[in-house]
Parts: C-alpha cells; sequence; structure tokens
C-alpha cells in the first residue's frame, strides 16, 4: 500500500478522533460555565471541578487548603492569592475524597461530605430552577427555564462585598477568625437598630461597636439614622454610597479595575484593587487609619500600642497571655480577682499613657485622684480606675478591661486594682522584653472608714520610670534593633493583612547545607531516637543553638517540590508544636532541623522506672497536646492530620510543657508519590483508629482516637494497647478494650470506686479525682469505633480548660 492510500485509509478514524474531541472539548467548557439539573461537582473530577464567570474573572468550585480541607466557594481567577469573595461552608470544610456539590432535580443546590451529611443546601426544592450559572458580577445565582433569578450568593455575603453588591438591613459581613482561616471571627459590618452602617466586636462575653466613633454625635460625623431605608452598595468606578450618608471613593476610583470591600481578620474594613499585571491587592480606602481603634484588637485585658508604625499587643504586668498566639482571647490575670472585691487588703498597679474605652461604672468631674481610688475601692465590681488630669480632673471607674491603647498622645494613667500581697513579676508583651523597671507599689490597707492612699511621691516615680521606658524602648528599637526585633518577634505582631499566608517566615528558618548539619551532628553521632519517617540526631550548629536533625528516609521529591511542601511546616507555628528552624535538600539527602527539646519524649516518663510524672505535670500534657492538635485542625494554614499520635510523638520542655513533633510528615512523605493517597499511611499499632484498616477516608477524627489512646495512658501509667490474657482460656482481649468495657459496665451501675482502679498507682493517691474523671471520660469518647461519636480536639480543649485551675472541681461534659 502506498503512502498516499495509507494516508486515505486512516483519515475517517482521523477524521472521528478530531470530531470527538472538539464535542468533549465543548462539552467540558459548556460545564465549566454552568452547571444543570441533576450535575454534579466533585472534589475528585478535575475536569468538571470549576465554574467561571464569561469573563474569566471568577471561579466557582471547591477551595482547598492541603489534602483533606475543602470549601464551596467563589474567588477572584487572576488574584495570585485565588482570594475568595464567598463560601459556602466557611465553618465546615468537607473532606478530599467522595465530597460533592449537585444541583438536584427537586432545584435544591447541596453540598454533601464524603459520608453523605449535608453541610449546605440552598434551600431552594421545588422552586423550578433549571441550572448554575457565574456571572461577570462573581454572583452564583440559581435560575429557572425562564432565565429568572430563583436563588443568588450576593444574597449571602460572607467578608466580602463585590461590585454591584446590595448591601441591606439582613445582610451582615464577618471576618475571618485569622489569617489563613475560614471560620468566623468576632467582628462585622451590618447596619444597626438606627439604620447606621456599623463595625462591631461580638465576642463571647463583651461586645460594642468602635466604627462610626462611639464617642462622636453620628450627625456631627457626617452620618444620619433618621432615614427609612437600610441600604449601600459599591459601584463599578469604586464609589461606596450608604443610605446613612456615608460616602467614600477608592483612590484609583475608575472603570475597568477589579475591587473588592472586605472586613478583615483585624477587625478593620478595606477597599481593595487588583492590579491585573502582579495579581496583588493594594488598599484604595480604610475604614480607620489607626489600628489600635479597633476594639478587641487584643482581646479582653490587652494594651495595644504602636513600635515602628506598626500595631503590637502587651498584657499589663499580673497578666499573661491567655492563648499564646491569639490576640483576640486576649490577657488573663495571674491573680484571683475575686481577693479585690472581697479583701481588705488591695494594690493597684500603675500604667501611665493607657487609657481603657469604655465599660465605665461611673464618671466625675472634676475629681481628684484620691477621690477616684476610694470609688473604685467602695464598689466591689471596679477592677480599675482611670484618672485624666487636664484642666479638671477626670474618673472612670471600670467594671471590665477592655481595647487598651497606649501612646505618648494619651494623658490617661490606668491603675488596675491586684490583691494587696500580690507582686507582678514583669510585663507580658507581644514582643516578649523583659520589663525594666519595676513597679514600685504601697499596700492600701482598708480600716473603714479610714483609708490610707500611696503617697503622690511613690506614683511619681512609677510614672517616671515606665514612662522613661517607653521611650528608652522607642529610642532602642528605632536606632539599634528595631529591625532585628521586627523579625524575631514577628509572630506576635498583630498580623498585617497585606501579608498574606499564617505566618510569614522567621529569618531564623532557612536552607541549611548537608555539610553543615554533618558537622553539627558531628557525623551523625548521637542517636535521639528513631519512629516511621526517619532517624533523629542531636547536634550544635555554628551559631551554638542545640537543635534536634531528622534524616528523612524514602523522600523522592525533588528539592523544589521539597521545599514547597517544608515551607508550609515552617510556617506553623503554636507553644505546643516542635518549632522547625530548617532543612537541607541536597541530592538524595532530605533532613529537617527542629529545636531541641530538654526532657526527651512522653514515654520516656510514663512507662519507665527512671523518671516520674507527676498528676500536675499530666493534665498540662494532656491539655498542651490537645491545643496542638486543635490548632492543627482546625487553625493553621494547613490543615493537618498527624497520623501518628503517640506518646513518643510528645516532647517535653524545660517546664513540662508538651510540643508535639512530627506533623506535617505523613503528608509531606506521600506528596509527589503516585500512590498520594492520606489512606495509604499508617500509624503505629495500639493507636491507629478502626478506619485504617476498614480503608475507609481519614480525617482528623483518627488523631482523636489516636488522642484517647494516650491519655487513657497517661491517667493509667501503662501502655493500654498491650495484649492481655483473660481468666481460664479465653481469648487474649486488649486491655484498651477491657478498659472500656469495664469503666462504662461500672458508670453505667453507678459504681464509684472506677477511677481509683484507673489511676497509676505510683501516683499515691496524688492526684484530683474530679480532673482524672474527665481525661478517663474525654478518652474513651475518643477510642469510639464510630468515628462521628468522636469529639473534635476544640471541644477537649475545652472541656479540660475547664477542669484547669482547680484541682478538685465539677468539668462540664464536652459537646
Amino acid at each position: 500500500m502506498t503512502h498516499q492510500a495509507l494516508m486515505f485509509s486512516k483519515f475517517p478514524t482521523f477524521l472521528s478522533v478530531l470530531l470527538v474531541s472538539f464535542f468533549v472539548s465543548f462539552e467540558s467548557s459548556y460545564s465549566q460555565n454552568v452547571l444543570h439539573k441533576g450535575s454534579t461537582l466533585s472534589v475528585e473530577d478535575s475536569s468538571h471541578v470549576y465554574l467561571t464567570s464569561p469573563d474569566k474573572t471568577f471561579t466557582c468550585g471547591f477551595y482547598s487548603l492541603g489534602e483533606n480541607a475543602h470549601w464551596f466557594s467563589i474567588w477572584f481567577t487572576n488574584a495570585k492569592d485565588s482570594t475568595v469573595v464567598w463560601m459556602a461552608n466557611p465553618e465546615r470544610p468537607v473532606n478530599g475524597k467522595g465530597s460533592k456539590v449537585s444541583l438536584q432535580r427537586n432545584g435544591d443546590m447541596v453540598l454533601e461530605d464524603v459520608d453523605g451529611s449535608v453541610i449546605w443546601t440552598s434551600n431552594t426544592p421545588s422552586t423550578g430552577a433549571d441550572r448554575a450559572e457565574l456571572l461577570e458580577s462573581g454572583n452564583l445565582v440559581l435560575k429557572g427555564t425562564d432565565g429568572n433569578i430563583l436563588w443568588q450568593s450576593f444574597d449571602f455575603p460572607t467578608d466580602t462585598l463585590l461590585p454591584n453588591q446590595p448591601f441591606t438591613k439582613r445582610k451582615k459581613l464577618v471576618s475571618r477568625s485569622g489569617p489563613g482561616a475560614f471560620t468566623s471571627g468576632y467582628f462585622s459590618l451590618h447596619f444597626n437598630d438606627e439604620n447606621v452602617l456599623s463595625l462591631i466586636h461580638d465576642a463571647p462575653d463583651i461586645s460594642g461597636v468602635y466604627w462610626p466613633d462611639p464617642d462622636k454625635d453620628v450627625f456631627k460625623i457626617g452620618r444620619t439614622k433618621y432615614n427609612s431605608s437600610a441600604v449601600a452598595v459599591l459601584d463599578e468606578r469604586g464609589n461606596f454610597l450608604s443610605s446613612d450618608r456615608l460616602q467614600f471613593s477608592a483612590l484609583d476610583r475608575g472603570f475597568g479595575i477589579k475591587r473588592r470591600l472586605t472586613i478583615d481578620h483585624d477587625g478593620n474594613l478595606r477597599l481593595y484593587s487588583l492590579n491585573n499585571l502582579t495579581g496583588l491587592w493594594m488598599v484604595s480606602w480604610i475604614a480607620l487609619l489607626q489600628q489600635c481603634h479597633v476594639h478587641g484588637v487584643c482581646g479582653k485585658n490587652g494594651i495595644c500600642a504602636y513600635a515602628l508604625d506598626k500595631p503590637k499587643c502587651s498584657c499589663p504586668p499580673g497578666f499573661e497571655v491567655t492563648e499564646p498566639g491569639n490576640w483576640n482571647k486576649g490577657c488573663k490575670p495571674k491573680f484571683n480577682r475575686s481577693l479585690t472585691a472581697n479583701s481588705k487588703q488591695v494594690n493597684f498597679i500603675t500604667l501611665p499613657r493607657v487609657n481603657f474605652w469604655g465599660f465605665d461604672l461611673n464618671f466625675t468631674q472634676p475629681s481628684t485622684k484620691d477621690d477616684c481610688m476610694k470609688l473604685c475601692l467602695d464598689d466591689f465590681r471596679c477592677e480599675a480606675y482611670t484618672y485624666r488630669l487636664t484642666e479638671e480632673g477626670r474618673c472612670y471607674t471600670k467594671s471590665a478591661l477592655f481595647n487598651g491603647h497606649s501612646s505618648p498622645n494619651v494623658r490617661t494613667t490606668t491603675y488596675i486594682k491586684v490583691p494587696g500581697n500580690f507582686q507582678p513579676s514583669g510585663v507580658t508583651s507581644s514582643t516578649d522584653i523583659k520589663q525594666i523597671c519595676k513597679l514600685r507599689k504601697s499596700n492600701i490597707t482598708i480600716e473603714s472608714p479610714v483609708y490610707h492612699f500611696p503617697s503622690e511621691s511613690s506614683h511619681s516615680v512609677i510614672w517616671t520610670c515606665l514612662y522613661s521606658f517607653v521611650f528608652a524602648l522607642g529610642a532602642i528599637e528605632l536606632l539599634v534593633i528595631g529591625p532585628g526585633l521586627w523579625f524575631l518577634f514577628r509572630r506576635h505582631v498583630v498580623p498585617s493583612v497585606v501579608k498574606d499566608g499564617y505566618q510569614v517566615l522567621s529569618r531564623q528558618f532557612r536552607r541549611f547545607s548537608y555539610s553543615e548539619l554533618k558537622k553539627a551532628t558531628q557525623n551523625f553521632k548521637e542517636e535521639l531516637g528513631r519512629g516511621a519517617f526517619g532517624v533523629v540526631y542531636k547536634g550544635v550548629l555554628a551559631d551554638e543553638r542545640v537543635v534536634a536533625v531528622k534524616r528523612l528516609g524514602d523522600i523522592y521529591q525533588g528539592e523544589e517540590a521539597f521545599w514547597a511542601e517544608v515551607s508550609i511546616i515552617g510556617k506553623i507555628y503554636h507553644m505546643n508544636l516542635v518549632r522547625m528552624w530548617g532543612f537541607c535538600s541536597e541530592a538524595s539527602h532530605r533532613l529537617l532541623v527542629y529545636e531541641y527539646i530538654e526532657n526527651l519524649s512522653l514515654d520516656k516518663h510514663l512507662f519507665s522506672s527512671g523518671n516520674f510524672l507527676g498528676w500536675k505535670e499530666r493534665f498540662k500534657v494532656a491539655l498542651g497536646t490537645a491545643k496542638g492538635l486543635a490548632y492543627l485542625h482546625h487553625e493553621c494554614l494547613e490543615w493537618v492530620i498527624h497520623c501518628d499520635v503517640k506518646p513518643e510523638n510528645i516532647l517535653l520542655d524545660s517546664e513540662f510543657e508538651p510540643k508535639i513533633s512530627d506533623f506535617g510528615l505523613a503528608k509531606l512523605s506521600q506528596r509527589g508519590k503516585q500512590t498520594s493517597e492520606v489512606s495509604r499511611i499508617r500509624g503505629t499499632k495500639g493507636y491507629m483508629a478502626p478506619e485504617w484498616t476498614m480503608n475507609l477516608p481519614i480525617t482528623s477524627k483518627v488523631d482523636v482516637y489516636s488522642y484517647g489512646v494516650v491519655i487513657l495512658e497517661m491517667v493509667k501509667g501503662i501502655r493500654v494497647s498491650n495484649l492481655m490474657v483473660k481468666e481460664g482460656d479465653e481469648e487474649q482481649e486488649v486491655e484498651l478494650t477491657r478498659i472500656v468495657k469495664t469503666v462504662k459496665r461500672k458508670m453505667q451501675c453507678g459504681e464509684h470506686n472506677w477511677i481509683e482502679e484507673m489511676a497509676d498507682q505510683r501516683l499515691n493517691g496524688n492526684y484530683s479525682r474530679n480532673q482524672a474523671a474527665k481525661l478517663v471520660e474525654i478518652g474513651i469518647s475518643c477510642v469510639e469505633e464510630d468515628r462521628n461519636k468522636r469529639p473534635t480536639m476544640e471541644s477537649i480543649v475545652q472541656a479540660l480548660s475547664e477542669c484547669e485551675a482547680e484541682t478538685e472541681v465539677h468539668c462540664e461534659d464536652i459537646q
């Protein structure tokens, strides 16, 4: 057969392939603009996972962080960070395997998780919705056969308002809880009861309006509450107009620019403009120029101040951060506040140039400072008083300390009431700088009706010392160590929303050469331990830092891919997670450099005769480990499942604070392989959840199961996964199974001695019965075979926190 004949003989086949390819391409393109009734978008189906607006500005589909957290969302296609503008399920991400959203035959759009549970629905059954479309405005709509809109995402905003999206009385923008998080925060934008568009901080215990300025008359700032409607809109030119007469415009006002109005996680409202060339956002308007004016930015008892023009949070003397890394929770007192209400001896900590907005019990003018102090002493509700001396003295007694702010321009001094015998050890601040000037205080002895107050000279010394300290510190930061402190302590600064991601990497995180680490470990001489992912060696870096170097095995990624994955792990920071300082990727060498933890791992203290862990330390480890896992599951940038929680991976520092190691390595070891499925990873026998062996999709509940085993071991003091022989010739049974069955039976029968039988005999009765009972109760709920019955790590943290303060208290059940 000639070459020409051969070509023509194959022409029909070639034409058929071409036509099929054309129609497949057409169908794929069509399905990306419209989702028809009866159709489905699946997390796993890459060919139909997105809907795209006709002009390609917006994309709708499953937005992912990691492999197991997915949100049905709308985002800017060309933004560098794929900025999300709407989410159907911000509070409940779905799994990466088997989750889907479908437009059902009855017209209802439904989002389902892998187990078939309904996570979100448009609530439009029997409407006759025929199709879903993503419009050029970024509005996801359900239309009937006649083209009428039956439902639209514009009616249910999350944290962002788009141009031409009406904002009305019934709508609200709610901030995210933090950078890199999608759960709801405490800040919101909506029309208040007087139809004034307002920014509100609404925490569980304290709430209040902070914009417009609550201390100023609405009319004097150009707004009005006399309007019959409540509606606002951002137009395509960048102009914003509200029915309460609020008006503002973007700096780059004009057509052709993509914009969004967002209430950010720090509580400020910003208008952003997109640079089409770089894909980056520029702030073109902001509601509050001074971030410290956002109420709640530093939480209860927290103080906001500026350093190098950046807002920083700190705690007053006698207070400490409630939850390191999360200033929304503010500061907690190191003293028993009830003693300040009933004791006959109290004292006051003096904070010059510090004021706290709101929560005034009493206001008097004119007033002397002594009169102001007496008002606070006479009122058991008073936690502090502020005094301002201008032409006349102004006195405010406070029922709560909230929205604290400090600057040289503040002419108010705050006096915090503390027990008379309380001596604050220092200042807990966002930069962790030790207090230079220690407060000099005199006890206030109350012998009614005579009051003895500290002398003015004493307060003068305090004021001079602290004031000098503030300016000296500012000068040092500006002239000498400002840039260094900024990077070193950046994780405690109120984060800038211009920088994306959960945390910017510290300069301490870097790439090491193989020769550096070989020298640091003296050719990998001293082995600290080994596990599923490699061997750990002790080393000393050139800067004399003691480190733990993990030499990974079976990692086949190239250097760029390895760097990309490790950099994500390096960004994750929590006080109960081991900190990564760097990595090495040369040829076949893959190494990770961690901080060195002094007190070995938990198993060395629980199961060996050489070390012993008291009850106070055990409970601290249980709570701290729960906090670390809750952070991994719910808060950090990558939704991380540890997959190998066990005592060997819980390290203890010098204060016996737990630090979880090896987090993120399960994901790292699988990335880039053809079998890159979490379900193929295995943990450690005895700590593995049943779903590992049942081929079920793996969720964060596998870590909950492992955690349950660990805390039961902490109470019992033995490996509960070991086998035991039952009496007679009956089959062997795992100790864990026996414990669960025994405790459940005794609890049902109303027996009360099961705690004594469960507790480690080496404790000799020196433990809190309530705390031990709570740990066992939580442990048993964690090891339920049905993962849906297991609690979340967040609820565990809450339950244990309620038992933390006292050794014998009633601990509420977890939800």
